[in-house]
């Protein structure tokens, strides 16, 4: 089970846990996209509806509808399965306040559902540290942060970091930070590389070998309701996700 996330926006973290999710799924995996964030883009890019009343990750947390009753299969990709997020869950950041065990909602449901045929279950966080966030890294094994090769690159990480350890010491015991991915490399520029090294430099073997190229094709598959592995499998994001995808199997085989 693991958590994407990092607080930053427009870092990649739902392009990177949909075409995980994808490529992980056509290597006959079966994962389930948890979309925790409220804007709903995995949801789009998993070609899952939620729209409208169409019941979501918000009643899961707030009412304690079953994660069953609104687990849905992605069309055309067997392995591959969606709990979409509505825009409603913007307001699950409040209700969630005065929830009994606020924290472990999530958590809870997940336990709850029957998850024995998964071997994956990868969580969309929002970009924020709030409530969401929390119960991401409440449930999850391990949290994968993506990071863009730019300038402010490592920019509030460290209070990501923070986050983590206070949860680890007080929630979940068990969490690990175990993959940080370099997104948006622009292999042109030389501050892609700088960041990149500083990257590795400060968090060695965490980091991904594969590094994720900036690619048109990365940001046009979700208009198409599409992961790129299907909408255009030879481009060079499918390629570096279908690497880095492989990479995190591996890991977790010899883990």
């Amino acid at each position: 089970m693991i958590a994407v996330a990092n607080q930053k926006g427009g870092v990649g973290k739902t392009t990177t846990s949909v075409n995980i999710a994808a490529a992980l799924s056509m290597h006959g995996q079966r994962v389930l996209v948890v979309d925790l964030d409220p804007q709903g883009n995995a949801s789009t890019a998993l070609a899952t509806e939620h729209r409208g009343d169409v019941p979501d990750v918000y009643q899961v947390l707030v009412d304690d509808l079953p994660m069953a009753d609104i687990v849905k299969q992605v069309p055309d990709m067997p392995n591959l399965y969606c709990a979409p997020a509505t825009i409603d869950l913007a307001g699950a950041e409040i209700e969630l306040v005065s929830l009994v065990a606020r924290e472990a909602r999530l958590r809870r449901a997940l336990a709850a559902y029957d998850a024995i045929d998964l071997d994956y279950i990868v969580i969309d966080c929002p970009p924020s540290l709030g409530l969401l966030t929390v119960n991401a890294l409440v449930a999850a094994d391990e949290v994968m942060i993506p990071i863009q090769c730019e300038y402010y690159a490592l920019e509030g990480l460290g209070q990501l970091l923070r986050n983590v350890d206070l949860i680890k010491a007080h929630l979940n015991p068990t969490l690990n930070l175990s993959t940080i991915v370099l997104t948006m490399y622009d292999g042109r520029t030389r501050l892609a590389s700088q960041v990149a090294d500083e990257v590795r430099a400060h968090f060695g073997e965490t980091v991904l070998n594969t590094v994720i190229p900036r690619s048109v094709r990365l940001s046009e598959a979700p208009s198409y309701g599409q992961s790129v592995m299907t909408y255009d499998p030879g481009s060079s994001g499918a390629m570096a996700y279908m690497d880095a995808a492989r990479e995190i199997a591996h890991r977790a085989t010899v883990a």
